[in-house]
């Protein structure tokens, strides 16, 4: 595609929703204007009046591509968990994403996806003691994909004891300008210990589990404390396995809020968890335990794309940008999730992908769709 014109749009510019079109030439957002007023210039006028393909978003959101911070991509994480990127991630508007277990594959293979990948290259902790020397060598194998460093902080899929290893490895990534990212759950410490020890910008992804040790124990109040230092709040959803949805609505009411939403998708989860499993049934659970829309918005596109340092080119929809976009429609969308503590959470509408464009390429459409 060269010239692309998508009209009537609810526009989420990555801060605020409002009207207008959209006006796409090689591959760079060219120009935007609020529907019914004229474009910039007559020459772009002249160009948008000829698109090679036009599409009536009425009634429609469009955004700048989502962005999945926890991921698993196929040749990147485990031959257990793995998922082809394009297919987890474009079908549902998202078009960057980070592994969060990067294992193997490195930078050469991230190179050749289509989606924008960037990598946490997995850290593993041995008798209490963080393996730093097994990550040094997965970061240069990632080189500059790798972000940061992904801990399993879990007592039933690490050797961990105590909050000795987190430490070191916050240690060791602080040093580096590297990012930590925490799976949270079934932590043999307080969630308040874990919260403390994390720095501005390391990530508590699963922020929101039902294991031992969660954010309920004290009413959120190191939660909010955490927000507050700068530390990133990821719900990190995996459907209903790493998300207990009574501590997710208790959170959402007491304002206790995500900062960033992702879907912790894997070869395991995306076709059998209360239906077609990806980004836009974690915003339709969001929404329908109260979430206001803007917040949702924010948590998939501006506050994920500002955690992983690319706010410059991801997470907003502007003019000069890369054509980064996505059309959604709220509409009859099924799910139906029961977590491990038996909460249940269904819906009979949510969020649908109707188009995504990846650097001004349609690459995926909805059939059946305007």
């Amino acid at each position: 595609m060269g010239r692309i014109k998508i009209t009537n749009a609810r526009i989420w510019d990555g801060e605020n929703f409002h009207q207008g079109d959209i006006f796409v030439d090689n591959g760079i957002i060219q120009a935007m204007k609020e529907t019914g007023t004229a474009w910039e210039s007559a020459e772009i006028a002249e160009k948008a009046a000829h698109p090679e393909f036009c599409y009536d978003a009425r009634g429609k959101i469009v955004t700048a591509g989502l962005v999945d911070i926890h991921t698993h991509m196929l040749g990147i994480s485990s031959d257990q968990y793995g998922i082809h990127a394009e297919m987890s991630c474009l079908p549902f508007g998202v078009t960057a994403a980070a592994d969060a277990g990067a294992t193997k594959g490195g930078k050469a293979l991230m190179d050749t996806f289509l989606v924008k990948a960037l990598a946490f290259v997995s850290m593993s902790i041995k008798n209490n003691h963080a393996e730093l020397e097994k990550a040094e060598a997965l970061l240069s194998l990632f080189g500059d994909r790798a972000v940061g460093v992904k801990v399993y902080f879990d007592i039933y899929v690490s050797e961990v004891r105590d909050i000795t290893p987190l430490k070191e490895i916050c240690d060791y990534a602080h040093a580096r300008n590297l990012i930590v990212m925490v799976h949270s759950s079934n932590s043999p410490v307080p969630m308040s210990q874990v919260l403390e020890t994390l720095g501005k910008g390391d990530i508590f992804s699963h922020a929101y589990h039902g294991g031992m040790n969660n954010v309920a124990d004290d009413d959120f109040r190191a939660l909010e404390q955490a927000k507050e230092r700068g530390v990133i709040i990821d719900a990190g959803m995996a459907g209903y396995v790493h998300t207990d949805f009574g501590i997710l609505k208790a959170a959402i009411e007491a304002g206790a809020l995500p900062d960033v939403i992702s879907t912790d998708i894997t070869r395991c989860s995306a076709y059998i968890r209360g239906g077609i499993y990806g980004m836009t049934m974690c915003m339709s659970i969001m929404r329908r335990l109260g979430m206001k829309e803007e917040d949702i918005f924010r948590a998939v596109t501006s506050n994920p794309a500002k955690a992983l340092g690319k706010d410059k080119e991801w997470g907003y929809l502007k003019a000069g940008r890369c054509a980064d976009i996505a059309v959604f429609d709220y509409a009859k969308e099924c799910y139906n999730l029961t977590d491990q503590a038996g909460n249940n959470v269904n819906g009979t509408e949510g969020y649908l992908c109707v188009l995504t464009i990846s650097d001004g390429q349609v690459v995926y459409r909805r059939e059946g769709t305007d």
